[in-house]
């Protein structure tokens, strides 16, 4: 290859090198994003250490990557739907640009019916969508020994409210790649340990991304 083209094309890889490094360079250093997640003992990090829970660990993932994000812990061990949705003004007090929704387990275990957790999460939904408010909605899927017909029914909660909007982001199951793996969960084999934690936050973490970069287009960004 002769020298000179050789050079101009060292010379555009070095710009274009520049560029990018820029551009992960200004997102990083714009203005942070609050991203709340809105969940239960899961999110909260039951039986683990101050970091090692999943809000702790998406944020952490998040900064590697060059985004300028805060995750809000809006977890509360053994809060149901019914209680997130109580609790929703209380914790959209900081004014999160996004949010996560991820509650559901706590229905299923104390045996509420889908109809319920349905008319919760709607309420929910609905309004984060009238404050503008990009949304990711986590499922979850209830406990064998509840009988198929009661898992069908929870299921189909999760997947009918994401297909009438579709303006949110879902992801089906919260504890994918976690849940009923023995080396990712505590002995109650239900709270995922330091590694499962890891674990959920990485696989969400593609979901989260497309939630972010819904933030400023949206009338709320």
């Amino acid at each position: 290859m002769p020298y000179g083209r050789r050079a101009a094309l060292q010379k555009a890889a070095l710009g274009i090198g520049v560029l990018l490094a820029g551009t992960t360079g200004a997102r990083a250093q714009g203005r942070e994003l609050r991203l709340l997640m809105l969940g239960d003992s899961i999110t909260a990090g039951y039986g683990l250490a101050r970091g090692e829970g999943p809000p702790a660990r998406i944020e952490a993932l998040l900064r590697e990557k060059g985004r300028n994000v805060r995750l809000l812990d809006a977890g509360v061990s053994g809060d149901t739907t019914a209680g997130g949705r109580a609790r929703l003004e209380w914790a959209l007090a900081d004014r999160p640009d996004a949010v996560i929704v991820a509650l559901g387990g706590n229905d299923a275990l104390r045996g509420l019916t889908p109809a319920q957790m349905r008319t919760n999460l709607t309420a929910i939904l609905d309004g984060l969508a009238a404050r503008n408010i990009p949304t990711l909605l986590a499922g979850m899927i209830a406990p064998p020994n509840l009988g198929a017909e009661y898992g069908r029914e929870f299921a189909a909660v999760f997947s009918d409210l994401a297909a009438a909007r579709p303006q949110i982001v879902f992801y089906p199951f919260l504890l994918e790649g976690v849940a009923g793996e023995p080396t990712l969960n505590q002995p109650d084999r239900i709270h995922p340990n330091p590694r499962g934690a890891q674990v959920l936050a990485e696989r969400l973490l593609p979901a989260i991304e497309t939630l972010l970069d819904r933030v400023a287009s949206s009338p709320a960004g």
